[in-house]
């Protein structure tokens, strides 16, 4: 393998990482967050308007994060993971905190 090959394989999977990857993430952020929000007291719109303005920015941070980290296992693991987590923590808080 070609460090030419190389180097475009790396900057692909940096791209999958950061548009596939920061999706997830923000998608459970943003699950999460209007969990809590509505949990919190606050109306189902004005928490989702908030957590959607929110989304721009956190998915920023983790499009440019991915491009800058030493580790795309690490980016990875701290995305999808972290999406995967906050989604799965938003599915089962939402039965408990919406009583």
């Amino acid at each position: 393998m070609t460090s030419l090959t190389l180097g475009r394989a790396h900057v692909a999977a940096r791209v999958a990482a950061s548009l596939l990857g920061g999706y997830a993430f923000v998608w459970g952020f943003t699950t999460l967050g209007i969990v809590l929000g509505l949990a919190l007291g606050m109306p189902y719109a004005e928490a989702q308007t908030l957590l959607y303005l929110l989304a721009f920015l956190v998915f920023l941070i983790c499009f440019c994060w991915a491009f800058v980290a030493r580790s795309i296992a690490r980016v990875w693991a701290v995305l999808a993971g972290g999406g995967a987590l906050m989604t799965g923590a938003a599915w089962l808080l939402s039965p408990v905190l919406m009583h």
